[in-house]
């Protein structure tokens, strides 16, 4: 009789501490829940307020607020299989161990080979045979340059009647400017679809040796 009771007050405490967990979980979850609601609409007044959404500050907060809103909603539909499910017999799903992802083919590549041993570092041996090769890549940036284009428009004069003759000028998308259609376009894309004022733009330039 003496085991049933200790097995009878070991189940009891086991119930206890698992009831004890499930609740820590639900208010966990409902915390969770009102915060998500309470971004939900903070983020919901900051679209309608056309000055808050417009301005940089605006957006760097309002792209906080979704990304916190983002990991609650990840974090809760985590957790939601769990709590619904009994923890004494909760069984952990395995999870899938993915490496990283190769970078892309089409990337241009730039091989660079390390010189190989002349000679057996054990040894001493000079006859060596290639078995094979490791290969580690690491992505890099090339930085942008800049060159002038120069248009050069030849001067022609008639002999016979001493008239001067010249191609036109070439097409400016800005009239007596220097800048091209590429360099404009990279402005333009710059200024609007990656938010950087003209001002911010022109000390880039400036820092890289270019008076725009």
């Amino acid at each position: 009789m003496t085991g049933d009771t200790d097995d009878i007050i070991a189940l009891r405490a086991a119930l206890a501490a698992a009831e004890a967990r499930a609740e820590v979980a639900e208010a966990r979850a409902a915390s969770a829940e009102a915060q998500v609601a309470h971004l939900k609409h903070l983020i919901a007044r900051m679209r309608q307020d056309r000055f808050g959404a417009s301005s940089e500050r605006g957006r760097r907060l309002l792209a906080q607020l979704e990304l916190e809103l983002e990991e609650l909603e990840t974090t809760l539909a985590e957790d939601a299989p769990e709590n619904a499910a009994d923890p004494a017999v909760r069984t952990t799903a395995p999870r899938s161990n993915r490496g990283r992802q190769p970078l892309r083919a089409d990337l241009p590549r730039e091989r660079v080979v390390i010189p190989a041993p002349t000679q057996c570092p054990c040894c001493g041996s000079d006859r060596l045979s290639k078995l094979g090769e490791s290969v580690t890549e690491t992505l890099e940036v090339i930085p942008r340059q800049f060159k002038v284009i120069q248009t050069v428009r030849e001067k022609f004069t008639c002999r016979d009647c001493e008239s001067i003759t010249q191609p036109p000028a070439p097409f400016h998308p800005i009239a007596r400017g220097r800048a091209g259609p590429w360099l404009l376009s990279t402005i333009l894309c710059d200024k609007f679809l990656q938010h950087l004022p003209l001002n911010r733009q022109s000390d880039a330039f400036a820092r890289e040796g270019i008076d725009l």
